[in-house]
């Protein structure tokens, strides 16, 4: 029985955090006095049924048309079930207007805030045409490489068919880029309800001087009323040809300043922001250790690709490998904000402090029209020494006991006992020869130098950094002198090292190719050795030498 009341008191506390569900959104913030925009509520929940009350919106708009339409998806075998309605609204007064929120049963949407801005009076020729379109930039006067805003408003007081079209803008000196998808709109224009489609242009203008941005043509059938023919219910649609042309725009372009720096890439941007993070956040740091540091700059009127690389410096004391940038752009009706990624892996040398430099930018505010800087302070790193990466000091040689003095023998003594002990070591040897058994031949344990340098052949192969680094330290240990040493004294062994431990610690390893590794390995020329001596048997190699 209490298993049931939680049970029934858990659906119902589900139920009621469902029926909470209520989202409004609009099509556009901001609009001209006439104007309409479109208000969409969307409900998740399934048990309510009715319509949302409008009532709360009479004060400030005006309800032109509401339409519902229901949602049903299916993801990974369960379906979701949504409801929208769509509900078209003229605003009764300019300003900031807000939409209240709007009630469905228990749920309750959250209030959004519209901008209304006076009509401008434009020419009653224009508007007294069926068709007719408009073109106008956000600024008059910009910078080279600058972002310019063109919106261009196509406005019919009479239907259209759906064969309208509009000449592509191509400006020779000039990149554009159009800024999503065509929106359309109403907005009442001396009191003829005129539907308008927006569109808008990123342009970015590639030299200084005057520029215009060509007429924009825009063909359309308008559909006439009431000329149907009545025999011919399926036949065309009279309709009346008409083409319109927006106005020619003059642009003046700026060089760049002069007083920017020569050596600095030009960025002109309305904003900018410069951020770092680290992956993992550096701590305890030991030598060989590695670290990710990521810088993202972002930048309000330029797209992804026009950024440049950020300032990079050599760092004694790590090692950097850099991935592939990750460039981004996102529009919206303000323009293009792009956006430029860089990873780099970090990796400490040597025990100490390691001083990692600031990072400053620098760009032009194109909106105070001044030059700034967008900087990242530097930071110490404090790394530890690794003992794994220590190479090991040789064992020094025993000290030989002193001799003590020889006392002198006449010669005929000496090759007398010499030749005794030989003839006694020559004549046991023989007799123990014969009375043992032969050995067989010892086996050798462990793989032989050819296996082990077939197995780091075929790891070169898969251009597997892993596989080899555990083939080429196998192979390694059983030479006559260490890895470290056969680097420093081949320079395509060390090229080549360098390149695997690059491709160890980097998320660059799946494109690190084999081939040069092991080709050092084979053109490796054998050591020189100095007497009979044989050279000492040394650690392996850090897997960043010093």
């Amino acid at each position: 029985m209490i298993r049931s009341l939680c049970l029934l008191l858990l659906a119902l506390l589900a139920l009621q955090a469902h029926a909470g569900s209520l989202t409004a959104s609009v099509d556009r913030a901001r609009l001209s006095e006439g104007e309409t925009l479109e208000l969409t509520l969307v409900s998740d929940d399934v048990t309510v049924f009715g319509r949302p009350d409008l009532k709360a919106l009479d004060p400030l708009f005006e309800v032109l048309d509401t339409r519902q339409v229901n949602h049903l998806t299916t993801l990974d075998g369960a379906a979701h079930a949504s409801t929208q309605w769509r509900i078209t609204l003229r605003p009764k007064q300019t300003g900031f207007v807000v939409i209240p929120p709007l009630r469905l049963g228990d749920a309750e949407s959250q209030p959004l805030t519209v901008r209304v801005t006076p009509a401008d009076a434009g020419s009653d020729e224009r508007q007294l045409a069926p068709v007719f379109i408009d073109a106008s930039l956000d600024q008059e006067t910009t910078y080279v490489q600058a972002q310019v805003v063109l919106t261009l408003r196509i406005y019919h007081s009479v239907s259209l068919y759906d064969d309208s079209s509009l000449t592509a803008l191509q400006m020779p000196d000039a990149r554009v880029e159009q800024l999503g998808e065509p929106r359309t709109y109403e907005k009442d224009i001396n009191g003829v309800r005129h539907g308008v489609i927006e569109l808008r242009y990123a342009i970015f203008p590639q030299r200084s001087g005057e520029l215009s941005i060509p007429a924009q043509t825009f063909s359309a059938t308008l559909v006439e009323r009431n000329t149907r023919n009545p025999y011919q219910p399926f036949g065309a649609r009279p309709g009346k040809l008409t083409r319109v042309k927006s106005p020619d725009i003059p642009l003046t372009v700026k060089p760049k300043p002069a007083d920017y720096p020569a050596d600095a890439p030009w960025l002109p941007a309305r904003a900018l922001t410069l951020n770092e993070s680290w992956n993992p956040e550096p701590g305890a740091l030991k030598a060989g250790d590695s670290l990710t540091r990521s810088l993202l700059v972002k930048v309000d009127g330029l797209a992804g690709a026009q950024l440049p690389p950020l300032p990079a410096t050599e760092i004694p004391g790590l090692r950097r490998y850099p991935d592939q940038p990750q460039l981004t752009s996102q529009v919206s009706e303000r323009g293009v904000t792009g956006s430029r990624e860089e990873r780099i892996a970090l990796v400490p040398t040597q025990a100490g402090d390691v001083a990692v430099p600031a990072v400053d930018l620098v760009w032009w505010n194109t909106v105070e029209d001044r030059l700034e800087h967008a900087r990242l302070p530097g930071r110490s790193l404090s790394v530890a020494g690794n003992p794994s990466l220590e190479p090991e000091a040789p064992l020094a040689p025993a000290p030989l006991a002193e001799a003590a003095p020889a006392r002198p023998l006449w010669p005929w003594q000496l090759a007398t006992l010499l030749l005794a002990l030989t003839t006694l070591l020559g004549f046991g040897l023989w007799w123990h020869a014969r009375r043992q058994p032969a050995i067989p031949p010892s086996v050798q344990n462990g793989p032989s130098p050819r296996t082990l340098l077939d197995d780091l052949r075929r790891a070169c192969q898969a251009n597997d950094p892993q596989a080899t680094r555990q083939a080429l330290d196998a192979w390694a240990r059983q030479q006559p002198e260490t890895l470290a040493a056969m680097a420093a004294r081949f320079a395509p062994l060390s090229e080549s090292l360098d390149g695997l431990n690059g491709a160890l610690y980097s998320e660059a390893g799946q494109h690190w190719q084999g081939e040069a590794l092991f080709k050092a390995i084979r053109a490796l020329p054998p050591a020189e050795t100095e007497g009979d001596g044989t050279p000492d048997a040394g650690p392996l190699p850090p897997l960043y030498p010093r």
